[in-house]
């Protein structure tokens, strides 16, 4: 708990502020929300209704400076002049998540990576809640954990963990620990220094002790070239798909084996979500099961049924023979990696938008084997071209969705599999990855 705090700043009027204002509330704190921004009508009517006050379009930076603590949304930058003006008057800036794990005794399970992380979140929730736990999911999908605990409090959260989220916490302390894999990204926010990418990624551990785990991928250099010269204090559980006789989770012989506590087989075939990457989800969910002791069954069960999520590798129509695919939540290249590497068909791939410097060379031989056309979706292609022009025949550039959806249907045949899988940010013509996402299906629908 926060002690002796009465005034809280909160910097960012949208979920992760909204959540944390809520909360802040609700426990008794003097709330004061402010955005550099304009606040959505819908943040606002909340705020207005909690009897919480705030401002947009600017920062009473006096105000916000004799505050306790403060706040700060993962999305604001800590080059930001306020927060800057924060750290040099002394005051301190925490997370969202830092600051809603401090009014709560729950147990938390707590995931980041580069790439995974929404479908493990879900996947592990999805083990949760059928085992009958009083459970709910949170941090970077779905609703913020602030606004979560605000509204109810749950005895396990699982929490999807940006980088952006860790950098700002100081006692957060998950109970378990998921780190997926590292591949370069968000590199404008860390002086374009992929160490200072992979330190925030392993923030998320700095608190674990001996009773705490922490899940890993065997198989990202990454993480394994970190780790020598890291200390971790939690219990370390590692995930491989190849054999290996330290892992806590491998594949043998076509099945997942976990061994903790005891064995828990499951045949590949059965899961309900395919790829490679998945593969590692599954076996992160299956181990986190494992530790909380739900049944074998109930682990088998959440795996086989659980479906593809919105905006990743999300079918959405089949079109004179062709299937159209929304993956717009891959926004990275490693992303936009796993989303060729599933898909089987031919593949007329639509890409393109706010490049956060992209090194696009892991996705050269995919295309080389899979790609027949390149839409390209952005006001900046330059840097696909250069890299892509000597594997594919054809590379367009279009400036919207219905112009990318309309150009790849007339370049696509029977058997063919358009997919949107943007490996970019969306913020040039878009509000989010999921605004994109539903203008492509929108698109598609008016085929």
């Amino acid at each position: 708990m926060i002690s002796n705090c009465q005034n809280i700043a909160i910097l960012g009027a949208q979920e992760s502020g909204l959540g944390a204002a809520l909360l802040a509330c609700k426990k008794g704190y003097n709330v004061w929300v402010s955005d550099y921004n304009a606040i959505l009508d819908h943040y606002k009517q909340e705020l207005d209704s909690n009897g919480i006050d705030y401002e947009e379009y600017g920062h009473d930076q006096a105000k916000i400076l004799s505050a306790d603590y403060i706040v700060k949304s993962p999305g604001i930058s800590p080059k930001a002049p306020i927060v800057q003006a924060a750290y040099k008057m002394g005051v301190p800036v925490i997370s969202e998540i830092e600051f809603a794990s401090r009014h709560t005794d729950a147990k938390i399970i707590a995931i980041t990576g580069s790439n995974g992380k929404t479908t493990t979140t879900s996947l592990t929730y999805n083990v949760f809640s059928k085992a009958g736990k009083n459970v709910a999911c949170a941090g970077n999908v779905g609703e913020s954990f602030a606004r979560s605990l605000a509204r109810e409090e749950a005895d396990i959260y699982v929490l999807e963990i940006s980088s952006f989220q860790l950098d700002d916490i100081q006692l957060f302390k998950p109970h378990v620990a998921v780190l997926l894999n590292i591949t370069p990204d968000h590199l404008d926010r860390y002086d374009d220094k992929f160490e200072n990418y992979i330190e925030s990624k392993f923030r998320i551990t700095m608190n674990q002790d001996s009773g705490d785990y922490f899940i890993y991928n065997m198989e990202d250099s990454t993480i394994e070239n970190a780790l020598k010269e890291k200390n971790i204090h939690a219990q370390c559980l590692g995930m491989s798909i190849a054999p290996n006789a330290d892992a806590t989770a491998s594949v043998q012989e076509k099945s997942i084996i976990v061994n903790h506590k005891n064995i828990f087989k499951m045949n590949l075939a059965e899961l309900g979500l395919s790829g490679q990457h998945n593969v590692y989800n599954s076996m992160a969910a299956s181990i986190t099961g494992k530790i909380f002791d739900i049944k074998k069954e109930v682990i088998r069960e959440s795996l086989s049924d659980f479906k593809s999520l919105e905006h990743r590798l999300e079918f959405v129509a089949k079109v004179k023979g062709v299937e159209y695919i929304n993956d717009s939540k891959a926004t990275n290249v490693n992303s936009s990696w796993y989303a060729l590497e599933t898909v089987q068909n031919p593949i007329v791939w639509i890409v393109g938008g706010i490049d956060k410097g992209n090194d696009y060379e892991i996705l050269q031989e995919l295309v080389k084997q899979k790609v027949k056309t390149i839409i390209c979706l952005g006001q900046d292609n330059m840097k696909i071209h250069e890299a892509f022009s000597k594997y594919v025949d054809l590379i367009i550039n279009t400036y919207s969705m219905e112009e990318a959806v309309s150009v790849a249907n007339h370049f696509s045949s029977k058997g063919d599999a358009v997919v949107l899988s943007p490996a970019c940010a969306s913020f040039d013509l878009f509000d989010n990855y999921e605004h994109r996402g539903r203008c492509f299906k929108a698109a598609v629908r008016e085929l």
